[in-house]
């Protein structure tokens, strides 16, 4: 297996020479259907090794990035949590982008909790097939399911949502009483993508989370609950570019890939939109 990032195009920068940090986060803990997650940042990792260097506009991976070593996510997911925080605040302490790769969605939350302590105000654009919006799911406020619920009610921190298309009644009433803006994937498919994505009043500071799941199983087919009708490839690049357009990308993860024997495919689309989600945070020339 590759040891880091882009392995055979780039060195593994020191941390406090890189402008990157990928944080592995390896964490399957409340998994609800397909399982694989913990493999999935050793898999994008693997897959980062095909990539090319030019991304389309640039060459964002001689900025410098740093593979972290991979957090510990043996303990009690609070610990982990931590973990995941320390790792995260680490990077911003290095005037560092951080790039989480997952693992189940619960990994956002420990890489929210470092945004919050640096920079207060800021909002979260979630790509999901689901909203995440669950209070508690299987007995746990911490579940992959409740993400979004705790950045929201937890952190206070706003979330836009895009690619939304399975969720629950509890979660649709959360949604209307708390007015989150979103971009349903139904509302995409009947009216295309807008201009201007995210309201006006949004923060200029974002964090970007990216389940795989929220792009269509043509694109990912390797993920623990995938849902037909979703993001195809360039849909999603296309709202990725007018989102980050005027605004300052603080943090991105991808997350929620279950490798499968055999699909490549979904490996290396998920280690090119990492790249992609690091060509949007790194400022360009």
């Amino acid at each position: 297996m590759a040891s880091h990032f882009l392995e055979g195009e780039i060195q593994n920068e020191k941390p406090d020479k890189a402008a990157v940090h990928i944080i592995p986060v390896p964490l399957e803990s409340s998994t609800s259907y397909g399982t694989g997650t913990a493999a999935g940042p050793d898999a994008i990792i693997e897959a980062s090794t095909q990539l090319e260097l030019w991304d389309g506009t640039g060459t964002p991976g001689t900025s410098g990035i740093h593979t972290a070593p991979p957090v510990d996510c043996s303990k009690e997911i609070a610990k982990t949590l931590d973990r995941i925080e320390d790792a995260v605040s680490y990077a911003l302490e290095c005037e560092a982008l951080p790039l989480v790769l997952g693992g189940e969605h619960t990994v956002t939350l420990g890489a929210l909790r470092a945004m919050k302590q640096k920079y207060g105000r800021f909002g979260v654009v979630q790509f999901d097939a689901h909203a995440d919006l669950r209070n508690i799911y299987q007995g746990s406020p911490f579940s992959h399911a409740c993400v979004m619920r705790r950045a929201m009610d937890d952190l206070r921190v706003p979330v836009f949502q895009i690619g939304v298309r399975a969720l629950c009644a509890e979660e649709a009433e959360y949604r209307k009483a708390q007015e989150v803006p979103c971009l349903d994937a139904r509302k995409l498919h009947i009216k295309g993508i807008p201009t201007q994505v995210l309201p006006a009043n949004f923060p200029e500071r974002i964090y970007i989370t990216f389940d795989v799941d929220g792009l269509d199983p043509s694109v990912i087919r390797a993920t623990g609950t995938p849902v037909p009708g979703g993001l195809g490839w360039h849909d999603a690049l296309t709202l990725l570019e007018r989102i980050v357009a005027g605004r300052r990308v603080i943090g991105a993860d991808v997350v929620e890939l279950a490798p499968a024997q055999g699909d490549h495919a979904s490996d290396f689309a998920a280690a090119q939109l990492a790249y992609h989600l690091i060509g949007h945070g790194l400022p360009r020339d």
